[in-house]
């Protein structure tokens, strides 16, 4: 039976592949990647939002138009005649 150690001194950090170091260009584009993706995710929450609100409005505004009570008329108003 024989026993054998590990002899490696190296860690599981430097064994895993490192990704390749990126260009500045490369980081510019990754980073306005992301940021427009995030303003795209916005913008459509945004939007969602927005008609959900609308239709909520419109149903509120139609349910109280059907129970809204005629509206009072006015007495006429009485001109005033200057005579001089």
């Amino acid at each position: 039976m024989t026993i054998t150690a590990d002899t490696t001194t190296e860690t599981p950090f430097e064994t895993t592949a490192r990704p390749a170091k990126l260009s500045p260009q490369q980081r510019a584009a990754a980073t306005e990647a992301a940021a427009w993706e995030a303003i795209e995710a916005e913008q459509s929450a945004r939007i969602r939002k927005t008609e959900a609100l609308k239709a909520l409005r419109l149903e509120r505004e139609a349910r109280e138009a059907e129970n809204a009570p005629a509206p009072k008329k006015k007495p006429p108003v009485k001109k005033v005649v200057k005579r001089g």
